[in-house]
């Protein structure tokens, strides 16, 4: 899987791939709609520390959560 390259369906692949990791039940706010293709960068960079990270304390959790409520439109 590329991912390097912003695009509409790799965002939609970080968002769920990010939703899926952080065990988010409410999937409508990993809306691809409501994130600016713009903050592509930042999106990945999450992605790639989520990734490497592995299992997240609850502080980290909240703070992708945080995170990614910075980068909604």
């Amino acid at each position: 899987m590329y991912l390097e390259q912003p695009s509409e369906e790799n965002f939609k692949i970080l968002l769920d791939e990010i939703a899926e990791h952080l065990s988010i039940v409410n999937r409508t706010i990993m809306d691809p709609d409501d994130y600016d293709l713009n903050q592509y960068d930042k999106l990945k960079a999450m992605y790639d520390m989520i990734k490497r990270q592995g299992n997240l304390s609850v502080q980290e959790t909240q703070a992708f959560l945080e995170e990614l409520r910075t980068i909604r439109k």
